[in-house]
């Protein structure tokens, strides 16, 4: 079955950097879209950003701070996120099958990992 598994979360400093990671099994990680979405305290779920075949798209709240990447040959999706602010806190969750960007529906995601941004 579908397995993601993320880490990489943390508390860190307005303005730091993280890189999340999801190792995926299950299903053909090289072959299939993949996603970050996030849930903010009190929020519902929200699209970050997704990468296919062709390129990557970011929500406009992240686009040009966030970098989604992805390793086929380590089955492992990455999000690399820099210049972080007090309103990126929040779980997030790699994800495969998603539909709609407001709020996304997905098939498949992880548990998540938590991102806390406070000074």
């Amino acid at each position: 079955q579908v397995q993601l598994v993320e880490s990489g979360g943390a508390l860190v400093q307005p303005g730091g950097s993280l890189r999340l990671s999801c190792t995926a099994s299950g299903f053909t990680f090289s072959r299939s879209t993949m996603y970050w979405v996030r849930q903010g305290p009190g929020k519902g779920l929200e699209w970050i950003s997704t990468i296919t075949f062709v390129g990557t798209a970011y929500a406009d709240s992240v686009r040009g701070r966030f970098t989604i990447s992805r390793d086929n040959a380590k089955n492992t999706l990455y999000l690399q996120m820099n210049s972080l602010k007090s309103e990126d806190t929040g779980v997030y969750y790699c994800a495969k099958d998603c539909r709609g960007i407001s709020p996304p529906t997905c098939g498949s995601r992880g548990q998540g990992t938590q991102v806390t941004v406070s000074s």
